[in-house]
């Protein structure tokens, strides 16, 4: 909902985001280290979680970002201790997410 402050106190100090583009979406590349840094780049997609459906992804809690046209922009995983995130995995690679099964995640 773009509370910066509320995502910033669910973060681990030393929170690690790691995200892969691939060929299609290089900028998307990113190794990005502790909670400020995580929680601006989280903002800047922050328009996007109105189309998030949670899901377990690999047994971990995470969930998967849908584009207005039904396609997967990416799937995220989110690995939890002590109460607070303290990594973060997004696939935002066109080519791999069309190789998954999201059909029931979809539903």
């Amino acid at each position: 909902d773009g509370d910066f402050e509320r995502l910033l106190a669910a973060l681990d100090p030393d929170v690690v985001l790691r995200s892969d583009g691939g060929s299609a979406r290089p900028r998307l590349d990113a190794v990005t280290r502790g909670a400020p840094a995580v929680a601006a780049d989280a903002m800047a997609f922050r328009q996007l979680a109105e189309s998030a459906t949670r899901a377990l992804v690999n047994g971990l809690p995470g969930g998967v970002v849908w584009m207005p046209d039904g396609r997967p922009f990416a799937v995220l995983a989110f690995t939890v201790a002590g109460g607070r995130i303290v990594e973060m995995d997004v696939l935002a690679d066109p080519e791999r997410l069309e190789h998954l099964d999201l059909e029931a995640i979809a539903g």
